[in-house]
């Protein structure tokens, strides 16, 4: 069974503050349906001390972090006057004394948080606070990513009626098709495309053609009149690549011009 995404992407994360910051030890997770922090991965640590451990809001450094919705710094944890001690004994087992914590903020909600330590005592300069971020920036994007595509999934799955209901469902199936190659997560991405196959394929299809998953993206959004540098500002293309795609497509359907070629890619199923 794979890794959930929200491990593989923290464990990154912890691994590039390291990489970046140069400190030893890093640590972090996610907050839970409880509202509270639970540090699920570990990075550079000698003991399983801080595996586990529950932080609320408020509470320590990454309490503090959660609570003021920015980064936290001490120079040694167990006698900061700065902080309260609810996880002394779990920071004094690893032997941390200066701790940085930095929320992963989404859509102003804080939902995680990355530390990061060493076993002595100083103060962090701004290379290793602008480091820290970044790292915490990428874990941002991810979880970004993964909202939406659940947002699109619900979404492609609630059945539509009535008036401009196809323009419901060749919206959700562009919307998904520019965020499939931005998902880590192979079993979600899967889904993800699946979903894509069912909308195209509700509106029928009269002949088999191969047309590769980025030329189907491109029809997709030149299917609503973009143009070429619009589409590729959606899919992350520079506009020369989206016009050697489109050209490809226009090859395999018989088509001569763009809407020869979304008509086509509807008849055959490729687009809802």
């Amino acid at each position: 069974m794979p890794e959930p995404a929200d491990a593989v992407d923290m464990r990154a994360a912890l691994l590039a503050m390291r990489r970046t910051t140069g400190l030893p030890v890093a640590f972090g997770g996610l907050l839970t349906g409880a509202g509270q922090l639970r540090i699920a991965e570990l990075s550079g640590t000698a003991t399983p001390a801080l595996r586990g451990l529950a932080v609320s809001a408020g509470n320590g450094l990454g309490g503090k972090s959660i609570a003021l919705s920015r980064p936290c710094a001490v120079t040694d944890y167990r006698s900061s006057l700065h902080i309260s001690h609810e996880y002394d004994t779990a920071v004094s087992a690893e032997g941390l004394h200066a701790v940085l914590a930095v929320p992963v903020v989404v859509r102003r909600k804080v939902r995680g948080v990355l530390y990061g330590a060493v076993r002595e005592r100083l103060s962090f300069g701004d290379r290793t606070y602008n480091a820290a971020v970044a790292a915490a920036r990428d874990v941002e994007q991810s979880l970004v990513v993964r909202d939406e595509v659940q947002r699109q999934l619900a979404a492609a799955r609630e059945p539509v009626a009535g008036r401009g209901a196809w323009e419901q469902v060749r919206e959700a199936h562009r919307a998904l098709r520019a965020l499939a190659p931005r998902v880590t997560d192979p079993e979600l991405r899967g889904e993800l495309l699946g979903v894509c196959v069912r909308l195209a394929g509700g509106s029928g299809g009269e002949r088999p053609v191969a047309l590769a998953p980025r030329e189907v993206d491109v029809l997709a959004w030149v299917a609503t009149g973009a143009t070429n540098a619009a589409a590729g500002a959606r899919l992350g293309l520079k506009p020369e690549t989206v016009k050697g795609y489109l050209r490809s497509a226009m090859r395999k359907l018989g088509a001569h011009t763009r809407l020869e070629a979304v008509v086509a890619a509807r008849r055959a199923g490729l687009l809802p």
